[in-house]
């Protein structure tokens, strides 16, 4: 005669769904997040230490470019690139917005002729909808400034940032309008458009126009938005490579040399 074992009491099924929402999963969920924010927070509070750039005072130096060279886009860019050279570290600013093959000729009053676009340095952007090419000066991780612009004029969202952005009109005219708005904000050449952090508009340079951009604020959070088209529309994977590249290169350089 066969003799059977007694069977084992099956054990309790675990809950899957149980387990994963632990009050001790949760409480170190909610501490996790806790840190971050108060992370966030403190440097957030201290991220102005690593400024170099004065927003008062790259609007006096476009203004006095402006007044001295007029309409002539080459010379107020090499006016603002070489005062800003001569102001601060050699290595937080970019200087060779023309092709070094084909030296400038500058005459005493600064105005600039024989200008060949530097093609390594000067990029296409897309983003928010806008087209422009810019020039990078300055990049970190808290800081940039370009010179950004169309020959042609464009229009596009602004985005939404976690950094104050100014926008110096150099050349031409910008116009904006929040949403809701009846009449648009117009910002002619020599005047600044601030953009506060969090705040959003559309925007449009009519018939063409430069401007020197700064930002202040976490630059990197930024960066999404400036590659998003390049990504869903435009698929200009040469040109996202060279901003990754330009970028990239300046943040490492200032880095380097303890500018954050």
């Amino acid at each position: 005669m066969s003799q059977h074992k007694p069977k084992r009491p099956a054990s309790p099924v675990k809950s899957s769904r149980s387990s994963r929402w632990s009050p001790q999963r949760l409480l170190t969920g909610a501490g996790l997040l806790a840190a971050v924010a108060v992370l966030c927070a403190v440097l957030d509070a201290v991220k102005t230490r690593w400024y170099i750039f004065d927003p008062a005072e790259m609007h006096a130096l476009c203004q006095a470019a402006i007044a001295q060279h007029g309409n002539d886009t080459v010379s107020i860019v090499n006016h603002i690139i070489s005062t800003l050279a001569t102001t601060h570290p050699t290595y937080a600013i970019n200087t060779p917005f023309a092709d070094p093959t084909a030296p400038l000729a500058i005459t005493a009053a600064g105005t600039v002729s024989g200008y060949v676009p530097n093609e390594a340095e000067w990029v296409w952007n897309n983003a928010g909808g806008a087209m422009g090419s810019m020039f990078i000066i300055h990049a970190s991780i808290t800081e940039y400034l370009i010179v950004f612009g169309t020959a042609l004029g464009t229009e596009g969202h602004t985005g939404r940032h976690t950094a104050d952005d100014y926008f110096h009109i150099l050349v031409g005219e910008q116009w904006a309008a929040k949403a809701g708005a009846l009449d648009m904000e117009r910002y002619p050449a020599g005047s600044v458009h601030h953009l506060p952090r969090g705040q959003v508009k559309q925007y449009k340079f009519h018939e063409g126009g430069f401007a020197l951009e700064l930002a202040q604020g976490w630059i990197p959070l930024m960066l999404p938005f400036g590659f998003a088209d390049a990504l869903s529309s435009t698929m200009d994977l040469p040109t996202l490579w060279q901003t990754v590249y330009l970028t990239g290169r300046e943040m490492i350089r200032n880095l380097l040399h303890g500018k954050i």
